[in-house]
């Protein structure tokens, strides 16, 4: 796939080499979304939101297999600090958590004694905590879950303790946050919101928010506005600079916010993980399709 890296700011430039091309690892799907990669195994680990599926890749020899199906209209996964598999379910509206023993544990399905609406992307804080984002995408059809109204009325991130497992609403004055990702030192909170896809008044951008003790958040200026279509989610590399889908492919950001490049994708991005044995390899979920491209930059250590 040649010319598939896009120069904006000469800091972009010793982040690749030319001679990596972003290759197609897997396509079939609708609508691959929720990356996760699990190191101890080398595999990955991604959902296939309206065919009710999770795949997975194993990276040792490049064989993709059915994980789970049905999944709930599984969207976004991570993993925990012990190596699990922490799972926001469309169909079940909630955050689940798969043991080792392949046991599933629910960790969130209500706030306030109402349903959620549909978790979408979840990531884990070193100190246990687990934050998630619940638009309505999945309750709005049946296409990526059950058509249903929202008990709670609102779109809301959720904190979940870690020892009491009380869940709490962070950020309550977004349309529809979508994917999220911590700061290097855990002092920021990553948000994006994706409300223009109901409206064009509404934002396409990525807000960063302040975390205090206990998980207080405060702040919530803008980081960036997107430049195509909409950001959805992302990672961090070891040097806090931001890798984020976009609708033609992922867009590079600086820690100060500066737009320094792209890795063009022929399909619209949903989301993109850091894998391999150095955390060299972006994997990207874009579409009907799973890519990947070896960087000259590795992914954060969780």
């Amino acid at each position: 796939m040649a010319d598939c890296y896009e120069v904006l700011d000469p800091r972009f430039a010793r982040l690749f080499n030319h001679s990596a091309q972003v290759e197609q690892l897997y396509t079939g799907c609708r609508w691959a979304e929720g990356p996760a990669y699990f190191p101890a195994g080398r595999y990955l680990v991604w959902s296939d939101i309206p065919n009710d599926r999770m795949l997975r890749l194993d990276e040792t020899d490049g064989h993709v297999s059915v994980f789970r199906q049905p999944s709930n209209y599984s969207n976004g996964n991570t993993t925990d600090r012990e190596g699990r598999l922490v799972t926001c379910e469309h169909g079940t509206r909630r955050v689940s958590r798969t043991e080792h023993d392949g046991s599933v544990t629910v960790i969130a399905d209500r706030w306030n004694e109402k349903r959620l609406n549909s978790p979408n992307d979840v990531v884990v804080r070193s100190d246990g905590s687990i934050w998630f984002t619940d638009p309505a995408y999945g309750i709005e059809s049946d296409y990526e879950g059950h058509k249903a109204e929202s008990e709670i009325g609102n779109c809301n991130v959720y904190r979940v303790d870690p020892k009491s497992g009380e869940v709490t609403a962070v950020i309550t004055d977004m349309v529809r946050p979508n994917g999220l990702a911590f700061s290097l030192d855990e002092r920021e909170l990553y948000v994006v919101d994706t409300g223009r896809t109901h409206g064009p008044q509404n934002p396409a951008h990525m807000r960063v928010f302040d975390i205090g003790a206990e998980g207080k958040v405060s702040g919530g200026k803008v980081f960036a506005d997107c430049t195509a279509g909409l950001f959805d989610g992302f990672r961090l590399d070891s040097d806090g600079r931001i890798w984020t889908s976009a609708h033609d492919g992922i867009h590079c950001y600086d820690p100060d916010g500066t737009l320094i490049g792209k890795v063009l994708i022929p399909e619209l991005v949903a989301n993109c993980v850091f894998g391999g044995p150095k955390r060299n390899i972006l994997y990207i979920c874009a579409t009907t399709s799973l890519y990947a491209v070896r960087l000259m930059v590795n992914g954060a250590k969780l």
